[in-house]
């Protein structure tokens, strides 16, 4: 089982590099697309890690990843200028998935 990272900031994608986990760069939307049907097509990657400003050029190839339950196991990871999610993320996930206030 391997991972493997796409990503369009090159510290972020070194970073997972010095960690051992190959990966490419990419910026653009087709880009990164084609990078993420061929990490599907690769039964030996079980995990694939994307950033979190690639995921937002894909949302659809990202929702269709997490719901499907079904290797690659996609984690979507800030990049290294920090997160663009809220500071109560995690409250406003819960607040939406069962729709109580906390």
């Amino acid at each position: 089982m391997r991972m493997y990272a796409v990503a369009d900031d090159r510290d972020t994608l070194t970073g997972l590099r010095l960690a051992g986990i190959e990966g490419s760069f990419a910026e653009e939307k087709r880009d990164i697309q084609a990078l993420i049907d061929g990490v599907r097509a690769d039964a030996g990657v079980a995990v694939l890690i994307i950033t979190e400003s690639c995921a937002a050029l894909v949302p659809e190839t990202v929702r269709e990843l997490k719901l499907s339950g079904t290797n690659p196991l996609l984690v979507v990871v800030p990049g290294s200028r920090g997160s663009s999610r809220e500071a109560d993320s995690i409250t406003a996930l819960i607040r939406e998935a069962i729709g109580i206030k906390i």
